[in-house]
């Protein structure tokens, strides 16, 4: 039996290869994405959508001044990595629906602007024909799904930046109803948990998940535009960080969703009911 195996393997290894490459793919491009700093999208009768790379992270410029969802950006970006088997001679720009198109992407970097233009889609293959420089590709059409999402869907949906997540030193809940009794304050002190909360029994992991789960990781299910409203005044909470600062949130609404907005940077966050219970409620353990 070891025998017939083992030949059975020698021949399965020595037997002359069937050819099984496909058809040949072609590169878009070769441009990588640390060549760009810049994303315009251009759209025929709205708008256009900008970013910025600004300090290594990507902000949205127009129609709206925020925070972007990297994620999304990239997936914008993700075209200059396309590969595809049909490509065309850009000649006839008509018959591609490249004389109106339906979008232009233009990234933009240090070596100058690369413009991306979205025809009509091929009704066998429901792809899109894209010009690059002097050809036309047939293309998924999710990369314009990409760049033509509601720019308002692209805003992080992260409470705080990435650089801010990483410099939290304590929470001021002194003026949440719950907690104004005592002041509330949760810091971080050489690297422990500390509280003022008198009965509190904290326990440093707890704690800590606490933070990773329903602050550094945290995602709103939906944000939209925020203009304070001075004449009210909301509960609020403070986020301090390690370089002294502090990140002010007014708590809007607390059921069925709990709102938060962040004042200076005219966004109002929704997040579920028990997720934002959850956020204002540190674990200390108060009996």
């Amino acid at each position: 039996m070891l025998v017939l195996v083992a030949g059975l393997v020698a021949f399965l290894y020595l037997r002359p290869q069937t050819n099984i490459d496909g058809p040949a793919l072609h590169e878009v491009t070769t441009l990588k994405l640390a060549d760009f700093n810049a994303i315009k999208v251009e759209f025929p009768t709205q708008a256009p959508t900008t970013f910025e790379k600004i300090d290594g992270f990507w902000r949205m410029t127009a129609p709206y001044k925020a925070r972007a969802d990297q994620i999304s950006v990239q997936r914008i970006l993700s075209i200059i990595a396309a590969k595809t088997k049909d490509k065309f001679s850009a000649t006839d720009k008509e018959k591609f629906g490249l004389n109106n198109p339906q979008l232009r992407l233009k990234l933009s970097g240090a070596a100058g602007i690369e413009e991306f233009i979205f025809g009509t889609f091929n009704t066998v293959t429901d792809e899109q024909y894209v010009a690059y420089k002097d050809s036309v590709y047939l293309l998924s059409g999710g990369y314009a799904e990409a760049a033509t999402t509601q720019a308002i869907e692209m805003v992080d949906k992260s409470p705080l930046a990435q650089p801010e997540a990483k410099q939290i030193a304590g929470f001021d809940y002194a003026h949440l109803e719950q907690w104004e009794d005592i002041g509330l304050q949760v810091d971080i002190v050489e690297g422990n948990w500390k509280t003022n909360a008198p009965k509190a029994k904290i326990t440093q992991n707890e704690l800590n998940e606490w933070l990773d789960f329903s602050w550094k990781q945290a995602q709103a299910k939906q944000v939209e535009l925020y203009t304070p409203d001075r004449k009210i005044t909301y509960p609020s909470f403070k986020i301090k960080l390690k370089d002294g600062t502090k990140v002010h949130f007014d708590k809007i609404q607390e059921s069925p969703d709990l709102l938060l907005a962040r004042p200076e940077e005219g966004l109002l966050y929704h997040f579920a009911n028990d997720v934002g219970f959850t956020m204002l409620n540190p674990p200390l353990n108060i009996n």
